[in-house]
C-alpha cells in the first residue's frame, strides 16, 4: 500500500467524515452516557442497542477492510502487545463516572458546542487542559510510572483473533471466528428487537458504526505510506500517534488547544484529530441551524459548574489512561477487537451506571 494523497486530502476527508458523524449524532440523539442512564433509570435499551449496533458494524466494516488488505488493523494503537490491564479498568471508570458529571462524553460535548451549549465550551478547555497534562504534564508522571507499570506482554497482540491463534486455532479461523461472534452478535442483538426499528435508531447506529469504518479507511489507507520520503520508514499522514488513526475524542481535544496556544510554532500541525474535533462541531451546529434547534444554554447553579467542572477533569485524566473515551475506545478501539478495548468499554459502563445509582440514592435522601 502507498499513498498518493496529500496531507490535505486526509485532512479534509476526516473533516468530512467526522462532520457526518456530529450530524447523524445530533440528529439521532446519539449519546452512550444517555444509553447507560436510560437502562438505569428506565430498562429502557433503545440507545444502548444503537450503541452496540455502531460497535457491530464497526467491527465488520474494519474486518472486512482488513481482510480485503486495505488496512491493516496491527498497525493501530490499540493492538499493541503491551497490555496495560490496570490502566484500561482505572480510566474507563474514571471517565465513565466523568462523563456523567459532566452530562456527556468527550464526543457529546463537542456535538452539544455546535448547539450551542456554553457548559460544554467550558467542558472542552478543562478536559483538554486535563487530558494534556495527564499525557505530557505532572500527571503523566502518575500515569508511566504508576499505572503503567502494571502491565502483561502479549507478544502475539491483544487482539482476540491473536489470542485464539496462540491458544492453537488457525489464524483465518480465529480471525473469522472472533469477528462474526462479536461484530454479527452484537448486530444481531441489536437488530433482532423490532421495536428498535426506527429511523433514528437504525441511523445512529449503522451511521456511527460506518464513520469509523470510514474514518479507519482514510487514516490507514489513503493516509498510509510504505516509504516517507524524510525518514524512509512506513508512515501514516497527520496523524498526532503515528499510527493509523479513527475516531476518538480526547487527546484530540488537547492537540486542538496546544495547536490554538502554540499557533506560530511551525511544528505544530493541523491532525486528523484536530480535524474530526472541528468536524464533529461543524457537523452538530450545521443540523441545529437546520432544524431551529440551536439555543444558548449556559450554568444553571454553582453546583451545576462544579459538577460539569469536576467531571471534565476525570473524562480528560480517565481518557487519556484508558487510551480512549466511549467513541475512541468503545467503538474505534472495539472494532480492532481489541481486549483492552472491550475491559474499558466495560469499565466506563460500569463507572457511568455506579454514578448515576449514586446521583439517584443522593436525591433521594435529600427529598
Amino acid at each position: 500500500m502507498d499513498s498518493d494523497v496529500s496531507p490535505n486530502t486526509v485532512l479534509w476527508l476526516s473533516f468530512a467524515v467526522s462532520f457526518m458523524f456530529g450530524a447523524i449524532a445530533q440528529k439521532t440523539h446519539f449519546c452512550t452516557m444517555g444509553a447507560v442512564s436510560d437502562i438505569v433509570n428506565m430498562r429502557d435499551w433503545g440507545r444502548m442497542r444503537m450503541w452496540l449496533l455502531a460497535i457491530g458494524v464497526a467491527i465488520l466494516g474494519s474486518a472486512a477492510l482488513h481482510a480485503a488488505g486495505l488496512i491493516d488493523l496491527g498497525k493501530s494503537i490499540y493492538r499493541t502487545p503491551n497490555f496495560t490491564w490496570l490502566s484500561y479498568i482505572v480510566g474507563g471508570l474514571t471517565f465513565g463516572i466523568g462523563m456523567v458529571l459532566a452530562s456527556g462524553c468527550g464526543s457529546k460535548t463537542l456535538i452539544r458546542i455546535g448547539t450551542g451549549n456554553l457548559k460544554s465550551v467550558v467542558v472542552f478547555l478543562v478536559l483538554g487542559l486535563v487530558a494534556y497534562m495527564t499525557m505530557r504534564g505532572f500527571l503523566g508522571y502518575f500515569r508511566v510510572n504508576v499505572l503503567e507499570k502494571v502491565a502483561l506482554t502479549l507478544p502475539a497482540g491483544q487482539d482476540l483473533p491473536a489470542l485464539l491463534t496462540a491458544a492453537g486455532m488457525a489464524p483465518q479461523t480465529a480471525f473469522l471466528l472472533a469477528v462474526i461472534a462479536i461484530g454479527g452478535g452484537l448486530t444481531a442483538f441489536s437488530l433482532l428487537k423490532r421495536d428498535f426499528w426506527t429511523v433514528d435508531n437504525l441511523l445512529g447506529g449503522l451511521g456511527v458504526g460506518l464513520a469509523v469504518v470510514a474514518a479507519w479507511y482514510v487514516s490507514g489507507h489513503l493516509g498510509y505510506v510504505a516509504e516517507h520520503p524524510e525518514t524512509l520508514e512506513e508512515a501514516f499522514l497527520a496523524t498526532n500517534s503515528g499510527r493509523m488513526e479513527s475516531l476518538t475524542f480526547v487527546a484530540p481535544q488537547a492537540y486542538a488547544l496546544e495547536l490554538l496556544m502554540l499557533w506560530s510554532d511551525t511544528s505544530r500541525k493541523l491532525t486528523i484529530g484536530i480535524a474530526s474535533v472541528l468536524g464533529v462541531i461543524a457537523g452538530s451546529g450545521c443540523w441545529a441551524l437546520i432544524t431551529r434547534s440551536f439555543r444558548w444554554e449556559g450554568f444553571a447553579s454553582v453546583e451545576d459548574t462544579a459538577s460539569h467542572l469536576i467531571g471534565a477533569a476525570l473524562m480528560g485524566f480517565g481518557g487519556v489512561i484508558a487510551m480512549g473515551c466511549t467513541v475512541g475506545q468503545g467503538i474505534s478501539g472495539f472494532s480492532t477487537l481489541a481486549v483492552g478495548s472491550i475491559i474499558t468499554f466495560l469499565a466506563i459502563v460500569a463507572g457511568a451506571a455506579a454514578m448515576l445509582k449514586f446521583q439517584y440514592w443522593r436525591l433521594m435522601r435529600e427529598a
